[in-house]
């Protein structure tokens, strides 16, 4: 069973006490609502990147080459 640790930060004292279910049951909605989150700054990042290849590709089909379009993004 998962465990947390308790310190007593005035007697330096530290405890190891295992989770109740519905610290457990918190711990996993926690988790779970991480890694929907995570997964969306992920496709965020990802439509980013390809917008922004996008966009340099039709730079470059109007003639400017990749220093130009380098100093563009500066």
């Amino acid at each position: 069973m998962p465990t947390k640790l308790i310190v007593d930060c005035s007697t330096g004292e530290t405890t190891e006490v295992e989770l109740t279910a519905e610290e457990i049951a918190q711990r996993e909605a926690d988790a779970a609502a991480f890694a929907v989150a995570q997964a969306a700054r992920e496709a965020e990042e990802a439509a980013r990147l390809a917008a922004k290849g996008a966009a340099q590709q039709k730079l470059m089909s109007l003639g400017l080459t990749a220093e130009e379009i380098a100093a563009l993004t500066k």
